[in-house]
């Protein structure tokens, strides 16, 4: 039975609680790209929903990393693979999102993909991914891959080696992740997919299950939350449709847990990295376009029948409301961590087995941002 894992549930204890500041100032001209590569082959359920939890722990442990000061801009792409649904003359690979940073269509995507049985060609869904993204050009920007599995790395009709060739060419990382031990890992080629791209290998056992620890700051985070919601205001055909879907998502997250609850949110209060100026009116005027440019049946609502200083005035209105509910969560994260910090500690202390692959793969990320000027903020 086949059992692969994805880069979601790399991403555990310590990245999911990672701590977003509310940013004001504009992206870097540096980018981060990730592209997540899942086997959506047969007994994937459960992991899966371990993948849907980890989604916003991923973003904001990027959300973090500065160069001077400003962020750099975010970008994930998905794909599936191993699934006898689909074609086998594309090697039973799909892309689901090219690289975008669009958070809401992400986790919708997420939540609905479904598994079934199927072939697993590594190289294949790599070489994909490596030729038809909109990677950039540029050396100084971090451009990863994530895939995990658990069976050849070298199954398939596309020599991995030469998908090294071309990720080393593109200024890609090709970062590994075996379910099953470091030795049968080895063997079966996934330290060699990775080390031939200038990638990370990891081992983890893909059964362990991932535990959320429940804090007495994530209600309060998703009562600013709902607060912060009323500061959304879509406009145009999609407005009303991706207002609903921003609420959707939110219910999904906390449909997972508590905790992922409080981590959407949090990535919601860092504007570098959740933004929606494609239908939010707040976040097309921050981004330069006049509220007085919309056409009336454009407008939400809100704005609707209102002068031209009546808008403005409603929208700085708005903005400062959003500040402040951003500001009040970043606050709480921070409260949030320190207790999370102290109950892994305890944990620790008392011999409880933890999983440190998530703390791994965050250094490997750190590690690799260092490289091109982008480092934790503190």
């Amino acid at each position: 039975m086949k059992k692969v894992l994805t880069l979601f549930i790399a991403f555990t204890f310590f990245a999911c609680t990672a701590q977003v500041t509310p940013v004001t100032t504009p992206p870097t001209d540096k980018k981060v790209q990730l592209a997540i590569l899942f086997d959506t082959s047969g007994s994937m359920d459960g992991l899966i929903e371990q993948a849907k939890s980890r989604i916003w722990s991923i973003v904001n442990e990027v959300g973090e990393l500065r160069h001077n000061g400003q962020p750099p801009s975010v970008e994930i792409a998905l794909y599936e693979y191993g699934n006898d649904g689909l074609p086998m003359d594309n090697n039973y690979l799909r892309q689901i999102l090219p690289l975008t940073n669009d958070l809401d269509k992400i986790s919708a995507e997420l939540f609905a993909l479904s598994t079934n049985g199927g072939s697993e060609f590594c190289g294949a869904v790599i070489k994909e991914s490596l030729m038809n993204l909109s990677w950039s050009d540029k050396s100084t920007d971090l451009k990863m891959i994530y895939i995990a599995g658990n069976e050849s790395f070298a199954q398939g009709p596309v020599d991995y080696k030469s998908v090294c060739a071309l990720a080393l060419k593109k200024n890609v990382f090709v970062n590994t992740i075996f379910c099953g031990s470091y030795e049968n890992g080895v063997q079966y080629y996934w330290k060699d997919g990775a080390t031939c791209a200038e990638g990370d290998y990891f081992n983890i056992d893909s059964d362990k299950q991932i535990v959320h620890i429940p804090t007495p700051y994530d209600d309060q985070i998703k009562m600013v939350n709902d607060s912060l919601n009323t500061t959304y205001f879509g406009y145009g055909a999609q407005g009303i449709k991706r207002k609903k879907m921003l609420l959707k998502e939110d219910a999904n997250a906390v449909h997972q847990s508590a905790a992922v609850s409080a981590e959407r949110s949090i990535a919601k209060s860092n504007k570098a990295v959740y933004n929606n100026s494609s239908w939010d009116l707040i976040d097309a005027v921050d981004e330069g376009k006049d509220i007085t440019d919309f056409k009336e049946d454009e407008l939400p609502k809100e704005f609707k029948g209102k002068t031209d200083q009546e808008k403005k005035a409603l929208i700085e209105e708005k903005k400062a409301e959003r500040a402040k509910y951003q500001t009040k969560i970043a606050e709480l994260s921070k409260q949030r961590q320190m207790f999370i910090d102290e109950k892994m500690k305890e944990r620790a202390e008392a011999g409880e087995e933890l999983d440190d692959f998530g703390s791994s793969v965050n250094e490997s990320i750190k590690t690799k941002a260092v490289t091109i000027g982008l480092n934790k903020e503190k």
